[in-house]
C-alpha cells in the first residue's frame, strides 16, 4: 500500500462527523435526473413565491395602507417571505449546479444558508407579532386600555429583524463547522448540529405556542362578548360570524405551520441523533431534506393568501365589533340599572 493510500484511509477513518469508517472521498454521488427532479420544482415554487409576495408588497404600497399597524406587519411578513424565497432560489441553483456540496458542505453554502435562516426566523417572528396584534386589536375593540399604534408595529418590525439577523448570522461570525467536522451536520453542512438545535427548538416552539394562545384568546373574548350580548337581548350574529372567521383563520395558520416546519424540525432531531455517514443516508434522507425546503417555501406562498385575503374580512368584522361594544354594552348597562 502506497503512502497516498495510507493518508486517504487515515482521513476516511476519522472525518465525516467524527464517526468511524466514513469515506472522505467526495465523488459525485447525485443522479443527474434526481437533481433535476428535485431542483426544478424548488426553483418553480421559489419563483412563484417571489411573484406572490412582490404583489402583496406593491399592493400595500400602492393603496397607501401602511398607516395601519396591521398593514405594516403584513407588508413586513411579505418582505420576510420574499427574502426566504430569494435565498431558497439561491440554494436551489447551487444544488442544481453542484449538488454534492449540499451533502459534504462547502464555504459556498454558508452565506445562502445563513440568509435562509435569517429570513425564516424573521417570518416566524412576524407571524407571532401578527397574532399578538390581532389579539390586542380584539381586546382594544372590547374597551381595554391598550391600543396598538403604528409606532408599536414599526418597533416590532425592527426588533424582529434585529433578532433574526443576529441569530441567522451566527454561522458567518464563526459558529460553523467548516474546520470542525466532529459536530458537522449531515443535512445542512457546514452548519453545526448544536447551532441547528439552538435555532430550531425554541423558535419552532414559539411558532406553534404563541399563535395558538393568541387565537384561542381571541375566540374566547368573542364568545364571552357574544354571551353577554345574548343575555342583554341583543343580536349576536356579528360576534358569531367573527368567531367563525377567526377560528377558520387560526386553523389554516396552524395547519400551514405544521406542514411547513414540523418536517424540518424532525430533520434537525434526526441530524442530532444520527450516527451514520453521508453516503449511507443517500438518497432517501437528502430527498427528505429537499422536500422540507419546498414545504417551507410553500409557507411563503400560503402567508399572502391567509393574511392578506382573509385580513380584509376579519378587519371589517373587528371594526364592526368596536361599534357594537361602545353602543350595545352601554345600552345593556342602562337597561340593567
Amino acid at each position: 500500500m502506497c503512502k497516498a493510500d495510507l493518508e486517504r484511509l487515515k482521513v476516511g477513518f476519522f472525518t465525516m462527523n467524527g464517526y468511524p469508517n466514513c469515506s472522505a472521498n467526495h465523488t459525485k454521488i447525485w443522479s443527474h435526473y434526481l437533481v433535476l427532479a428535485l431542483g426544478i420544482p424548488q426553483l418553480t415554487i421559489n419563483i412563484a413565491s417571489v411573484i406572490f409576495n412582490c404583489t402583496v408588497i406593491f399592493t400595500r404600497m400602492a393603496t397607501k395602507d401602511l398607516h395601519k399597524p396591521i398593514s405594516i406587519l403584513f407588508c413586513n411578513l411579505a418582505f420576510s417571505d420574499l427574502f426566504t424565497s430569494f435565498s431558497g432560489f439561491w440554494i436551489s441553483m447551487l444544488f442544481i449546479t453542484n449538488p454534492d456540496i449540499t451533502i459534504f458542505g462547502s464555504k459556498d453554502m454558508l452565506a445562502p444558508y445563513a440568509l435562509y435562516t435569517m429570513s425564516i426566523l424573521s417570518t416566524i417572528y412576524n407571524l407571532v407579532s401578527i397574532g399578538i396584534e390581532r389579539y390586542l386589536a380584539v381586546a382594544e375593540s372590547m374597551r381595554t386600555r391598550f391600543r396598538v399604534t403604528r409606532n408599536h408595529s414599526i418597533a416590532a418590525v425592527l426588533i424582529n429583524w434585529l433578532l433574526a439577523f443576529f441569530l441567522g448570522c451566527l454561522p458567518l461570525m464563526g459558529w460553523n463547522c467548516l474546520r470542525m467536522e466532529k459536530n458537522l451536520s449531515v443535512l445542512y453542512s457546514p452548519f453545526c448540529v448544536d447551532y441547528l438545535i439552538f435555532i430550531a427548538i425554541p423558535n419552532v416552539v414559539v411558532a406553534f405556542i404563541i399563535p395558538l394562545f393568541t387565537y384561542l384568546r381571541i375566540i374566547m373574548i368573542l364568545r364571552r362578548r357574544k354571551l353577554k350580548m345574548k343575555a342583554c337581548g341583543q343580536a349576536t350574529g356579528t360576534y358569531k360570524s367573527a368567531e367563525i372567521q377567526v377560528a377558520r383563520t387560526s386553523i389554516f395558520i396552524w395547519l400551514l405551520a405544521l406542514i411547513s416546519y414540523a418536517p424540518f424540525f424532525a430533520g434537525v432531531i434526526f441530524d442530532a441523533t444520527n450516527h451514520q455517514c453521508h453516503i449511507d443516508l443517500y438518497p432517501g434522507v437528502y430527498i427528505f431534506r429537499n422536500c422540507t425546503a419546498m414545504l417551507i417555501t410553500m409557507n411563503c406562498l400560503g402567508n399572502p393568501i391567509i393574511y392578506t385575503l382573509k385580513a380584509k374580512t376579519l378587519g371589517a368584522k373587528l371594526k364592526a365589533l368596536k361599534c357594537l361594544s361602545t353602543n350595545r354594552v352601554r345600552a345593556c348597562t342602562i337597561d340593567n340599572m
